[in-house]
C-alpha cells in the first residue's frame, strides 16, 4: 500500500513515525498525507522538533511556504492555466497539485530526495490529480513556462537558483519565510502571508510569515 511505503520512510527519521491523512490549515482545499503527531504523547516538544529538523523528512510537513504559495495559486488561477509548471524542491507537492487544480496543462514535483517524490505520487493520488515527479532539475527546465518554489533559500549556496531560474522560464512564484532581502531586484513583491508549518512545529512567529515573489523570465 502507498501509506506503508510512506511509513517506512518516515520511519528513517523516527522510529515512531506515522504518517495521516490532513488538510493543512493553510490550504484546506488540498489532502496530504502527513507526520500523524498522534504516535506522540501530545504536540511535539521541542527537542523532538529539534530532532526532526535536524533529520528531517521534510516532505512529511507542509511548511508554511508551501501552504501559502498552493493557496496563492488556488486564488490566481490565470499565472497557470494552460501552462507548464515545475515545482523546485517540491517536497509534499503541494504546489505541483495546487498548480494542476488551477488549471495548468502539467506540473512536475522536482525534488533530490526520492521519499519526496513517493510522497508527491502519492498526494497527487490522493487529490484525483496527475503530476509528473523528477529527480533531475536540468532535465526538468527544459520545457516549462512557469517555476514555482517555496522556502528554498534556506542554505545560500541556492541563491544561485534565482538567476537560474529566469533564465529557463517565462514567471517564477516564489515564497519565502526565512530571507527577507533575496539581493535580486527581479523578483517583485506581491504578497504576505501568515501561516503556520502543518503539523506545527512551533517555529518562530517571523517563519509565519511567508512573502509571495513575482519574478519575469527570459523564455517567451
Amino acid at each position: 500500500m502507498i501509506k506503508n511505503k510512506l511509513i517506512q520512510n518516515i520511519q528513517k527519521t523516527l522510529s515512531k513515525g506515522d504518517v495521516a491523512i490532513t488538510q493543512p490549515a493553510g490550504c484546506p482545499d488540498i489532502s496530504l498525507y502527513l507526520f500523524n503527531p498522534d504516535v506522540l504523547e501530545g504536540p511535539l516538544s521541542h527537542d523532538e522538533a529539534q530532532a526532526v529538523v535536524a533529520e528531517p523528512a521534510y516532505w512529511s510537513f507542509c511548511w508554511a511556504s508551501g501552504q501559502a504559495l498552493a493557496r496563492y495559486i488556488l486564488n490566481n488561477p490565470e499565472l497557470v492555466v494552460g501552462k507548464r509548471v515545475l515545482d523546485f524542491g517540491a517536497g509534499s507537492a503541494i504546489v505541483a497539485i495546487a498548480a494542476v487544480k488551477a488549471g495548468a496543462k502539467s506540473a512536475i514535483a522536482c525534488d533530490i530526495d526520492p521519499d519526496a517524490l513517493d510522497a508527491a505520487y502519492a498526494n497527487a493520488a490522493l487529490n484525483d490529480v496527475t503530476i509528473e515527479v523528477s529527480d533531475d532539475l536540468d532535465k526538468s527546465l527544459g520545457d516549462v513556462d512557469v517555476i514555482v518554489a517555496a522556502d528554498v533559500l534556506y542554505d545560500p549556496e541556492n541563491m544561485p537558483f534565482l538567476t537560474r531560474f529566469k533564465q529557463a522560464s517565462s514567471l517564477i512564484i516564489l515564497a519565502d519565510s526565512r530571507v527577507k532581502n533575496l539581493g535580486d531586484d527581479d523578483y517583485a513583491l506581491q504578497d504576505v502571508i501568515t501561516c503556520r508549518t502543518w503539523p506545527d512545529l512551533h517555529e518562530f512567529e517571523e517563519f509565519n510569515q511567508v512573502r509571495i515573489y513575482h519574478a519575469k523570465g527570459e523564455r517567451v
